[in-house]
């Protein structure tokens, strides 16, 4: 497994992330143990979770995969062999579950979300903390276009870094990260950090896939010249690059079989979405290549990406993803990728 560098910390992390949002809805906490027991074995020594996890986010379900993970640290005690990172949660009407709304990025839900997660995850210590989306209204979770909406009583971006740097000092966070965040959003926390002498970003955690390539448009190469790497998330498009829904299958457990429950994914589910998902896995059968695992590979060797969060709902998925770390795609394979691209760019952002 390949290592990487956090970026300009003195943190290094496997270049697969062990995701956990299944945790809690998906998997139990037996199957969610032998995950990280297998993950580890592989040579992962990151894993990614959220105060709001698992996803659906729901009352009944709220920060089980935290709770989940403190378990697991507690009753195996090796809790300094991971890069563990976690997520604040911002606004949204579907979360008010969430301690008392409105969720803000100020110093009070900071230090509460910072402060509970901690004692879910039975560690004194988080090694990567993020925003999980911006408290401000922009493009993120699917939207492209930017719409700009006058918004009032937003706290400033120096006030939300201030509270971070707060909790970098105390020890509570190593690092600080961002997610779900635009080019202009970065390049002003990272402004902001470096005049005001506050603690830098090092990552930012956005959706990155052969269906969804946006983050090359901006974001790219913020993360290489500003050493603000991409941790990818949802590499197989919510796993529509795996192939398993081809035809018009529906696996039992697989989330978009589940639409009552993940309703909220709709951006899977168009035409030009199902016609460009067709020509990847086509294009993976004809070089003999599991579908899954090219569609890992690309993602992995992007230059700009530190670390690529893999989910799985069982340890046969899972086994599968963690060989993708060995594959390296053919010339005449990345040319395939490049011409579906070209002709159907970003059908699901």
């Amino acid at each position: 497994m390949d290592h990487r560098r956090l970026g300009r910390t003195d943190l290094t992390v496997s270049a697969l992330c062990l995701g956990t949002m299944t945790w809690g809805e998906q998997n139990t906490q037996q199957e969610a143990f032998a995950q990280i027991e297998r993950a580890k074995a592989a040579g992962i020594n990151f894993m990614d979770t959220a105060e709001m996890y698992p996803v659906p986010p729901r009352p009944e379900t709220y920060s089980a995969t935290e709770t989940i993970i403190g378990n697991w640290f507690k009753a195996r005690g090796d809790r300094a062999d991971w890069v563990l990172a976690s997520k604040v949660a911002g606004p949204g009407n579907t979360i008010n579950h969430i301690r008392q709304a409105p969720l803000k990025h100020n110093r009070k839900n900071i230090v509460a979300a910072l402060d509970a997660s901690l004692q879910r995850l039975q560690t004194d210590w988080i090694d990567l903390y993020q925003l999980h989306w911006p408290e401000r209204s922009t493009n993120f979770f699917g939207q492209l276009g930017y719409q700009h909406q006058e918004q009032e009583d937003l706290t400033p971006l120096e006030e939300t870094l201030l509270v971070l740097n707060e909790q970098v000092k105390a020890g509570k966070i190593r690092h600080v990260g961002l997610s779900n965040e635009t080019p202009w959003g970065t390049m002003k926390f990272l402004a902001l950090a470096e005049s005001r002498g506050l603690t830098r970003p090092v990552s930012i955690q956005n959706p990155y896939n052969l269906l969804n390539r946006s983050f090359e448009v901006g974001m790219a190469e913020v993360a290489i010249r500003e050493q603000c790497g991409l941790l990818a998330y949802s590499p197989l498009a919510f796993g529509l690059l795996s192939g398993k829904y081809e035809n018009g299958a529906r696996p039992a457990n697989g989330r978009l079989s589940r639409l009552s429950l993940f309703s909220r994914f709709t951006r899977y589910n168009s035409t030009q979405t199902a016609a460009a998902n067709s020509q990847y896995i086509a294009l993976a059968r004809e070089h003999s290549l599991d579908p899954a695992q090219m569609a890992l590979a690309f993602v992995t060797a992007q230059p700009f990406v530190t670390s690529n969060i893999i989910g799985a709902t069982s340890l046969e998925q899972l086994d599968s993803n963690l060989a993708s770390a060995k594959l390296v795609l053919s010339a005449e394979v990345l040319a395939g990728i490049e011409a579906i691209h070209k002709n159907q760019p970003n059908p699901a952002p």
